[in-house]
């Protein structure tokens, strides 16, 4: 089951990598060709399917539910989208070294925080360390405080509103609500394949048994030695490095980023294609990202205002019928067909796969590590 599992990855690794830009690249007219839209619309969701990696991360696996991953992601984005404005320079509309908006905003000089993202290497590295930096400091004070549950869900979502409003001001110098191809679309392709890896890596090393047993109960980690404060931070700094890095590659596939992909309502949406798509699963977040929002553009281009309703209705959907979501669904289901009753493998990790454990009054992923 795990070649089978392994063979599948690799099949969908080569249809976004090789295949789609391979049918892009033929004639105008032939009949298999993939348009520069589609490809580029594409290139949007698998941007968005690598922030739905980092958020199976935290949520998934370490049972952490953050409502504010939106604020990493726009720190990238806006990161990018700050180095490209530079990029064009005089190329603008106004013809002015200083990047349109500020011209509209009569802004004489180019403020001082924008000039190091002329540089290419310094902007590759805020794209990373901005958003984990910033999740670390806020991760390190929440968690020390030992805030979890909905109470960490609340401060998260408080912290996405502030950003919100704050990337809002046009005092800031950031554009206010203006904002800011099949290579890119191959590095995104590529960046998700990575990120994809990074996860996998991590949720199966022991470090990543130790999350898993957080999840199913912090309380017995902490006696059993570990520090739950300390892998926590970890992940969630993870977490927000692959969502910078998700808006960084969101930002010239769009040509725009603003303080909408901030708040609070793009937050909450990240979380529903990660459960639509099966949170513990690392593939589940993959196929909510592209499914939700394909989804979404099929039903804003021909039925608007159904969209919202749609959308609650997966939720409500998943949450009362699916608990596990497409992917988990379907693994249980494949699980029971399969030989000797289900012993097949698993890109998941389930609070109810091992019992045993919790009824002897260790954690799931430390008894595992122990055993080792």
């Amino acid at each position: 089951m795990r070649s089978l599992e392994g063979w599948g990855l690799l099949g969908l690794a080569l249809l976004l990598v090789v295949v789609l830009p391979a049918l892009n690249a033929l004639p105008a007219g032939a009949p298999l060709r993939v348009s520069d839209f589609t490809l580029n619309l594409f290139g949007k969701f698998l941007a968005y399917a690598i922030l739905a990696l980092g958020i199976d991360l935290i949520w998934g696996y370490t049972g952490v539910l953050s409502l504010g991953h939106g604020v990493f992601f726009g720190l990238g984005a806006y990161a990018m989208g700050m180095h490209l404005m530079l990029e064009i320079g005089t190329r603008s509309v106004y013809g002015n070294v200083l990047p349109d908006f500020m011209v509209w905003n009569r802004v004489t000089e180019l403020p001082l925080f924008w000039k190091p993202f002329y540089s290419v290497p310094f902007t590759l590295l805020a794209i990373v360390l901005v958003p984990a930096l910033f999740a670390f400091v806020f991760g390190y004070f929440t968690f020390r405080s030992r805030i979890r549950g909905v109470y960490f869900s609340i401060i998260t979502q408080a912290l996405a509103l502030s950003t919100w409003l704050m990337f809002n001001r046009n005092a800031m110098n950031l554009g206010g609500t203006n904002g800011t191809q099949r290579g890119l679309y191959v590095a995104t392709a590529l960046c998700l394949c990575g990120a994809f890896l990074l996860c996998r890596s991590i949720t199966r090393s022991p470090a990543g048994r130790v999350l898993i047993a957080i999840r199913d109960s912090e309380t017995r980690v902490l006696f059993s030695g570990y520090s739950p404060a300390a892998f926590k931070l970890f992940v969630f700094v993870v977490s927000a490095a692959l969502a910078g890095v998700a808006g960084a590659l969101y930002a010239p596939q769009v040509g725009i980023i603003t303080p909408a992909k901030i708040g609070v309502l793009p937050s909450i949406e990240m979380i529903i294609w990660v459960a639509v798509g099966g949170r513990g699963t690392l593939l589940g977040p993959v196929v909510g990202a592209l499914g939700v929002n394909w989804l979404q553009s099929l039903l804003t281009t021909h039925y608007p205002d159904l969209w919202l309703l749609v959308l609650g209705g997966l939720f409500v959907a998943v949450v009362l019928f699916f608990p596990d979501g497409v992917v988990g669904t379907a693994q249980k289901l494949l699980a029971r067909l399969g030989p000797r009753g289900g012993a097949g493998a698993r890109l998941s990790a389930r609070p109810e796969e091992v019992k045993g454990s919790k009824e002897a009054g260790t954690p799931t992923g430390v008894s595992h590590m122990e055993a080792r």
